[in-house]
């Protein structure tokens, strides 16, 4: 399994022989300005929620790729008024797919849409995939809905945001860890705004001295799960 951080939120996991793009906002990221959105593959786009920070290269991605895009119901709607067709509007709960079940988790933030229509309900996703179980948690803040996810599955990964502000900080994500059960974390959501900025290196020493894995790649950067 292969996870590629483009910046900020967005990412792709690479797995079962498909690709997994998650909340496209790289082209607006002075971070990611290197990155060709054009050469970017997916056959499926998950969206947490509606702001543009993760969602402002969804209409050129998805139409490039013909990717499945799948979204809240309220920011579904939206998604398809942007001239995308494959839209799948989901709510919290498990779903099938292709590709397995996804669990629709919830997220403690805000969401509304770029043309600032009711967005719905921010959100985080489970998916299992080639045996693992991989939780996104979106933009969030910390909440104990996390254990209940230690009791559902036993988590190899979890992507969380680290930046702080307007999500969990450092310091929350090394609580989550403990809340989730699972030791292995991939940080996003950190560095592309001054208010989100933070110190990389001790972030990663916190987790260090918790006997935990901080992982942050560099943006293009691919790394095996």
């Amino acid at each position: 399994m292969k996870f590629t951080y483009y910046g900020h939120s967005c990412f792709q996991i690479e797995a079962d022989g498909k690709k997994f793009l998650f909340d496209p906002f790289i082209s607006h990221n002075p971070l990611a300005k290197h990155i060709d959105i054009d050469r970017i593959e997916a056959d499926y786009i998950l969206v947490s929620h509606g702001h543009s920070d993760h969602v402002a290269d969804l209409s050129s991605i998805a139409k490039r790729t013909g990717a499945q895009v799948i979204a809240m119901v309220e920011t579904a709607i939206w998604i398809k008024k942007q001239g995308i067709e494959k839209v799948t509007d989901i709510n919290f709960g498990k779903s099938t797919f292709d590709f397995g079940t996804l669990r629709t988790v919830w997220a403690v933030h805000s969401s509304s849409n770029p043309d600032e229509s009711y967005g719905g309900n921010p959100a985080g996703f489970v998916l299992q995939l080639e045996g693992k179980s991989i939780y996104y948690a979106g933009d969030t803040a910390l909440t104990l809905e996390m254990k209940l996810l230690a009791d559902l599955y036993k988590l190899d990964f979890a992507i969380l945001p680290i930046g702080g502000h307007y999500t969990m900080d450092a310091d929350d994500a090394l609580i989550a860890t403990k809340y989730l059960e699972c030791d292995k974390v991939i940080g996003v959501h950190y560095n592309a705004f001054p208010p989100i900025s933070i110190d990389t290196t001790e972030a990663v020493k916190k987790f260090q001295r918790e006997n935990k894995t901080l992982l942050l790649p560099d943006i293009g950067e691919t790394i095996e799960l």
